[in-house]
């Protein structure tokens, strides 16, 4: 049992050490400054996903709509630049479209009573479909300059530690966080114990939908214009950040730092398996190998 509990609290850590040594080690292009700059912004948006996701995942919930809320969120922040309207309220706006969508996902799960899995994926397709019909499937361009500036490498840094920080905070250190792990330990005491299951439920998609937001505007800042297709398969790597960084997939159990761990145990992988010059088919391979790996490992946990 007690390497049980260890495994669960410390196994990310140790693994992304690891990872890190093996692959500076390995390659002399890893540990360069400018590498290292680029494993940070480009996992920036994955990590601030996940975090999200995992308020979902510790409830037993999923949310797989979180990469297309990352294209509409992106395109609407966008369009409203390209018109001519202000930075605050154009990120005001592609952060509503998150919090909106994830409000619907939680109504759904808790008014309709519909499975999490089944909502979010059907959500999935119709946010997609949104993106494309708002902007004719097209690209939208035309940005202010200074829109760059918030995925900035610096800029998104402190962007995801802001996400983390407040994430821990309300997690360890607030009643909505003892709510959200006493719904994913037994749903049915939690309500016995008077807890509000279903507005709980309904603030953390609200929350996966904020994060889903969030990293949407980033992702448009970082291409400078606002793509339908933005956030495709960002639901994959946000699941798999949270199952690898020790969270539960049957809720209960996990940590928003291990989320984070994971998210860059990943990141790494995937900049690794390029510098190693790794094909895209075989990369999928591996990913899904490291999933499934993480996944067995979180069932042995909970025998």
């Amino acid at each position: 049992m007690k390497l049980r509990r260890w495994l669960s609290a410390y196994a990310i850590f140790v693994a992304l050490a690891v990872e890190f040594l093996l692959v500076s080690a390995t390659t002399d292009t890893f540990f360069t400054e400018a590498n290292l700059s680029n494993v940070l912004r480009q996992n920036t948006f994955a990590a601030i996903l996940a975090a999200g996701m995992t308020f979902v995942v510790l409830t037993g919930g999923i949310d797989l709509s979180v990469g297309s809320v990352v294209g509409l969120s992106g395109v609407i922040c966008a369009d409203m630049l390209a018109k001519g309207h202000g930075l605050p309220p154009a990120i005001a706006a592609g952060l509503l479209v998150g919090v909106l969508v994830g409000l619907v996902n939680g109504l759904a799960v808790t008014e309709l009573r519909v499975p999490a899995f089944v909502v979010t994926l059907a959500m999935m397709l119709i946010v997609r479909g949104a993106a494309f019909k708002y902007t004719d499937a097209r690209t939208v361009t035309g940005l202010p300059a200074q829109f760059a500036i918030l995925s900035d490498g610096a800029t998104a840094a402190v962007i995801m530690a802001g996400v983390y920080g407040l994430s821990w905070l309300v997690l360890m250190r607030s009643v909505l966080g003892r709510h959200v792990y006493a719904i994913g330990g037994n749903l049915q005491a939690a309500w016995l114990a008077g807890v509000r299951v279903p507005r709980t439920q309904l603030v953390v998609y609200a929350v996966c939908g904020f994060c889903a937001g969030l990293a949407g505007v980033l992702v448009a800042s970082r291409l400078s214009a606002g793509y339908p297709r933005a956030g495709e398969y960002y639901e994959l790597d946000a699941v798999a950040a949270v199952v690898v960084g020790g969270t539960s997939l049957f809720g209960g159990r996990g940590s928003i730092w291990g989320t984070l761990a994971g998210a860059f145990f990943i990141g790494i992988l995937n900049n690794a398996l390029n510098l190693f010059h790794v094909s895209t088919y075989d990369q999928l391979i591996v990913k899904g190998v490291v999933l499934l790996a993480a996944t067995s490992l979180d069932r042995w946990r909970e025998r």
